[in-house]
């Protein structure tokens, strides 16, 4: 278990809660038998699953690029939206409009990390970098505005408001489907580029094993003590 890295554990909740579902499904079929626990124990493991893939997405940008702070914002951002949903799921704060409130926040949140951490695995000419940085806007502008709105709850009758989230969701959707296909376009940069990325992550995984080798000796009792 010492290579259990965050995207592989999520991978084995993935898997174990698709599962969980489908024997779940089964068993409700052949015993007819759908009630309330039933449901809940389905939207549970419904939602293991939503937040395995969301763990996914940021566990493989920690594990393949070395990201460090989105990826692991998303990964503590999703687990809280998972626990938070079982609170409503299971009936114990399924009527606080504060709570609610906190989850779809947490939720959207860490659906932004996860998106933008899928995003960054591709490797773009700096020509393409320019998506990069307008996938971020996107994404931070409509967090902005869906947040607003939950919040606030304003009221009118102007419709700009949607016509911008429309506009965004429109930009933001463009740009993730045409990452992957600059990502094939793209060289990623020169040789030297390349080898320059890859001294960078040797170094970083240098200092840790460095750390952690520090660690270890000061741990490591005195000889005679």
């Amino acid at each position: 278990m010492n290579n259990l890295t965050p995207r592989r554990l999520f991978l084995f909740l993935l898997i174990g809660s698709v599962a969980l579902s489908a024997f779940i499904g089964i068993g409700v079929l052949l015993l007819g038998n759908f009630g309330l626990i039933e449901v809940r124990i389905l939207m549970t493991t419904l939602v293991i699953t939503i937040v395995s893939v969301l763990g996914l997405a940021c566990g493989a940008y920690v594990e393949i690029r070395g990201g460090r702070e989105l990826p692991y914002a998303g990964i503590a951002l999703s687990v809280i939206a998972g626990l938070m949903s079982f609170f409503i799921i299971w009936d114990i704060l399924d009527d606080d409009e504060l709570f609610i409130k906190s989850f779809l926040t947490v939720t959207l949140l860490a659906t932004a990390c996860s998106h933008l951490s899928l995003l960054a695995l591709a490797r773009l000419d700096r020509r393409f970098s320019w998506t990069r940085i307008s996938a971020v806007v996107c994404v931070v502008l409509l967090c902005a505005i869906l947040l607003f709105i939950l919040w606030f709850e304003p009221t009118g009758d102007s419709d700009l408001i949607y016509r911008v989230l429309g506009v965004l969701g429109i930009l933001l959707a463009s740009i993730t489907v045409v990452t992957p296909v600059l990502h094939k376009l793209s060289t990623s940069g020169t040789q030297t580029e390349r080898i320059d990325a890859e001294i960078a992550r040797l170094k970083q995984r240098l200092a840790e094993l460095e750390a952690e080798r520090s660690r270890l000796e000061a741990e490591k009792p005195e000889v005679g003590s």
